[in-house]
């Protein structure tokens, strides 16, 4: 088949393209302004000063201090610096863990490293929304537990957990037991789409990335409730008050600091206008494709995440095809799509192995157009009916 001419994007829950907006404020800190933020000179200062200033900005978004805000390379190294830093930190006090069994690869990995280094890990199951159970989490808690960490929304099929709710819990267990347990989420997914704001949540720690919000790769950020007894995991120059020792990309966090900004003054538009779009995408799917099946629970969720499992089809060939069409889409976490497993997202929602691989997650974004729906739900029915037809397993 001939590659199509037509580029359409439909996978911005991977990552998303910088604002040309926020690479016209990075720019100046690329070459003009370009010293080092650990330098006295003037060259070193004014760079630390908008370093502080984003700082500041990232703060006031998500109602922390600035002294609580650590800027770092990526979501998963603010993840690993949240449960690594909290585990050796705190293992005199405790060694129990709760995660969900939902967590992005990041989380779910650090969580089997900790594992092998003698801490204990309990995974929360979820319903077939991907709705973790607050009473669950209750239940879950002992006197060595230290940590919890359960994200904010889930990357594959967009459900929103009941963060606040658990918070609240997480804190009664506090004052019943005369001990400090720890609350963390990876916001990766949902910093900068809907409202985020940490003392309402009731977390401890918060993870937050640039590149799923139109900033740059390479920044995001962990937020670090004062007090918290946390080890860092970088050891070097004392960068970010000791937590994170390493030059600091300053182009990368002026630009996710920018958009940020940008994301939180558009959001309710933004969100109404992505919500229309996905309604009409699912609609539309649901109606034309036999055999579909939409994934995640059906209010408390992203607005820009359709996630559908087809029958008798491997997603993987759903997603060659629409690319050769000149759709970008995905089956999963773009973090684990290359190791072809079963998603294990999907499977802790009760899919099956052979229904979790027929699985197509599209996700909308802010240049994502009604024609773009349209052009779906013209070439989807065509390539699920073309590869049905050639199915050892779909009658």
């Amino acid at each position: 088949m001939k590659k199509n001419k037509r580029k359409i994007y439909f996978d911005y829950a991977a990552t998303t393209p910088v604002d040309p907006r926020v690479v016209k404020v990075m720019l100046p800190y690329f070459s003009k302004k370009f010293g080092n933020t650990m330098s006295l000179h003037s060259f070193g200062q004014e760079v630390k000063e908008i370093l502080e200033e984003s700082r500041e900005k990232v703060a006031s978004l998500i109602g922390a201090k600035p002294n609580e805000i650590i800027f770092t390379s990526s979501a998963t190294e603010s993840n690993n610096l949240a449960l690594k830093g909290i585990a050796f930190a705190n293992k005199n006090r405790g060694n129990h863990i709760i995660i969900s069994s939902i967590e992005h690869p990041c989380v779910m990995e650090s969580a089997k490293w900790l594992e092998s280094q003698g801490f204990e890990i309990t995974r929360l199951k979820v319903d077939k929304y991907g709705l973790v159970n607050p009473e669950d989490v209750k239940k879950a808690i002992k006197k060595e537990t230290i940590l919890v960490s359960i994200m904010h929304a889930n990357n594959e099929i967009g459900t929103i957990e009941p963060i606040e709710e658990i918070g609240k819990i997480i804190k009664s267990e506090i004052r019943n037991q005369n001990s400090k347990i720890y609350f963390h989420t990876d916001a990766a997914q949902t910093l900068g789409k809907i409202p985020v704001d940490v003392n309402k949540l009731g977390v401890d720690l918060l993870t937050g990335s640039s590149h799923k919000i139109y900033g740059p790769k390479g920044a995001a950020c962990l937020y670090i409730r004062e007090g918290t007894k946390i080890t860092p995991l970088l050891h070097g120059g004392g960068h970010e008050m000791g937590l994170r020792s390493s030059t600091v990309n300053v182009p990368a966090i002026v630009g996710f600091a920018e958009a940020l900004e940008i994301a939180k003054k558009e959001m309710k538009k933004e969100n109404e206008r992505l919500s229309k779009l996905r309604e009409k995408l699912e609609k539309g799917i649901l109606k034309k494709i036999k055999n579909a099946h939409l994934v995640g629970h059906p209010q408390k969720r992203l607005p820009n995440i359709a996630n559908f499992w087809f029958e008798g089809v491997e997603g993987e060939s759903v997603v060659i095809e629409l690319d050769l069409l000149g759709i970008a889409v995905s089956t999963g976490s773009a973090c684990s799509s290359e190791k072809l497993e079963a998603s294990h997202v999907l499977l802790a929602t009760g899919l099956k192995p052979h229904q979790a691989h027929s699985s197509l997650r599209l996700s909308l974004g802010r240049w994502t157009k009604e024609k773009d729906i349209d052009y779906v739900l013209k070439v989807l029915p065509k390539v699920i009916k073309r590869l049905r037809l050639i199915s050892p397993t779909f009658k």
